[in-house]
């Protein structure tokens, strides 16, 4: 009853405002696009492998924290789960000025200084990940959570990532067999060549 009774009374420009009676840890996420300049939830920090696209990390942040912010948990999860500090991580302008660990360098597209052609490429390349967050959102359930408090957003965060990369190894498994499927198909046909009668 407190919580409807917060829900009513709270002003426009009130801090810590209550968006959701059944799930009190939603908040209002600023996204700055024009078909949807918000969205209501809890954000989720993704850590890709740069050329495969497999999730390395994925973790909830409740509080709507700045991104530069969450950078260091981030990549604290990619090391305890790969058992690797990352070399090298490409992000977007919201990640700048954020500390990491000892031995990672962070790049983003608005250095110039000491930026090799491999470099330019590699941060070009970053933008790849935005397709991988749409299709975990609508293909993947990230965008509608299903499980009670902030335990449940962790949970549903993780699984999407690893749902993910479930569909990315079975469409690299089903190329795989493709190929076989079609090299033994080409085998069948030289080998009926070859004991095809003469006429």
């Amino acid at each position: 009853m407190a919580k409807a009774k917060r829900l009513l009374t709270q002003k426009p420009r009130d801090k810590n405002k209550l968006y959701s009676l059944h799930a009190p840890e939603a908040e209002c996420i600023a996204k700055g696009k024009t078909r949807q300049p918000y969205e209501f939830g809890v954000k989720v920090s993704i850590a890709t492998t740069h050329k495969e696209g497999l999730v390395v990390g994925m973790r909830s942040m409740p509080g709507n924290p700045y991104d530069g912010h969450t950078l260091y948990e981030t990549l604290e999860q990619v090391a305890i789960l790969t058992e690797q500090q990352p070399k090298e991580v490409f992000v977007d302008l919201g990640y700048r000025g954020a500390e990491v660990q000892a031995g990672t360098k962070v790049y983003h597209h608005k250095l110039k200084r000491d930026i090799t052609v491999r470099l330019r490429r590699d941060i070009r390349r970053r933008s790849a990940i935005e397709p991988a967050i749409g299709h975990m959102k609508n293909d993947g359930r990230l965008r509608r959570n299903w499980l009670k408090g902030l335990d449940g957003d962790a949970f549903n965060a993780l699984l999407c990532g690893c749902g993910h990369n479930l569909r990315l190894i079975l469409r690299k498994l089903g190329l795989f067999f493709a190929v076989i499927v079609a090299w033994l198909a080409s085998l069948r046909l030289i080998s009926a060549s070859y004991t095809a009668p003469a006429r």
